[in-house]
């Protein structure tokens, strides 16, 4: 029985990791759940989503074009 739960867990964290990887909510709360769980176990898991979820995470999400090129003194130089 907890293998299958172990599972169950397992098949719906790989699931959610697309959503996770767009809002920093979301990602706040998966490190502090994730945090928490080696932490504390289970209690320490739901007060770890709970205070991710408030703080946020960080936002490992690029959004835009990266432009670069070389200055006439040659240092490399990029926008975002």
């Amino acid at each position: 029985m907890r293998s299958l739960i172990k599972t169950g867990l397992l098949v719906l964290t790989l699931a959610a990791l697309p959503f996770v990887a767009q809002a920093g909510t979301l990602e706040g709360v998966a490190i502090g759940a994730g945090t928490g769980a080696v932490v504390a176990g289970p209690p320490g898991a739901v007060v770890g989503g709970v205070i991710g979820g408030v703080v946020g995470g960080p936002n490992i999400v690029r959004r835009g074009h990266r432009h670069c090129w070389i200055n006439r003194y040659g240092n490399r130089r990029c926008s975002y």
